[in-house]
């Protein structure tokens, strides 16, 4: 990973970013990676059936948490399970200690660890790692996204018929009418397939890696969508947050089909 902090021209500040960042992306997957699929995994709701949270979840984010306060103790730190520390500083840790709690905790292997960066409120730095693929995925901002295979550029069909796209269904969809299944309607008979991958910053890392052609969802949260967002900009996929009133709802797609995409969703 070293040579590909040189290929993208980071500064020594970047590089002590993404070092961090993939530091303590892989120890908090050797966590998840202890816990997953035993029988004796402690779950508990957030609120409802479908909003969950696991023991793993905590020890990820204890073990991340712990870690920037060691080696950033001015950072503030913005983390699903903990929320926000509410800390005035430049720089801020974004962080999803498990993305994918749902998958996770039925024993289906794809969730990931996402940690995002931002300064000043601009995301500079995103990166993602999923422990069952042991994939990981990084992005500085204006220095590119790499992945498994090398640089990522989000390439994929021109037509929409052709392509494979994923969404999401939001916490509340069984209370609140707009929960997506409208947008699912109108999008599944026009294209290839989709996906319901249930983890937002692999669905952005996939789209970056062109191996999804676009992924839509409604009412995410900023350590859902920080780093994954990063990763799918700097690979060159159009990404835009295009409402404001449920949450973060996000597209990204490879250019030939994002904005088809966006007129069915939005």
């Amino acid at each position: 990973m070293e040579n590909e902090f040189a290929m993208m021209g980071c500064s020594l500040q970047e590089a002590e970013w993404l070092q961090c960042a993939r530091e303590m992306g892989h120890a908090a997957g050797e966590v998840l990676r202890s816990y997953f699929r035993r029988r004796d995994l402690s779950i508990e709701d957030k609120g409802s059936a479908y909003d969950i949270v696991t023991e793993a979840d905590k020890a990820s984010e204890r073990l991340i948490i712990d870690r920037i306060h060691t080696r950033f103790p001015d950072h503030a730190i913005l983390s699903e399970e903990s929320g926000d520390d509410h800390r005035q500083a430049s720089y801020q840790w974004v962080i999803d200690p498990l993305d994918g709690t749902v998958n996770y905790s039925a024993g289906i292997a794809t969730y990931c660890v996402s940690i995002g960066l931002k300064v000043d409120g601009e995301t500079r730095m995103g990166y993602v790692y999923a422990p069952s693929l042991d994939e990981e995925f990084f992005a500085i901002k204006g220095k590119g996204a790499y992945g498994p295979y090398g640089r990522l550029e989000a390439k994929g069909t021109t037509e929409l018929q052709r392509a494979v796209v994923s969404t999401g269904f939001p916490y509340d969809k069984a209370t609140n009418p707009d929960n997506n299944l409208d947008r699912f309607a109108q999008v599944m008979p026009r294209v290839r397939g989709i996906r319901r991958l249930g983890s937002a910053a692999m669905d952005l890392s996939y789209v970056a890696a062109g191996w999804l052609d676009g992924y839509w969802e409604l009412n995410l949260k900023e350590w859902d969508a920080c780093a994954g967002e990063l990763i799918a900009l700097e690979a060159g996929a159009f990404v835009k947050r295009y409402r404001e009133d449920h949450g973060i709802c996000i597209l990204a797609a490879c250019p030939g089909i994002a904005q088809q995409l966006l007129e069915m969703v939005e």
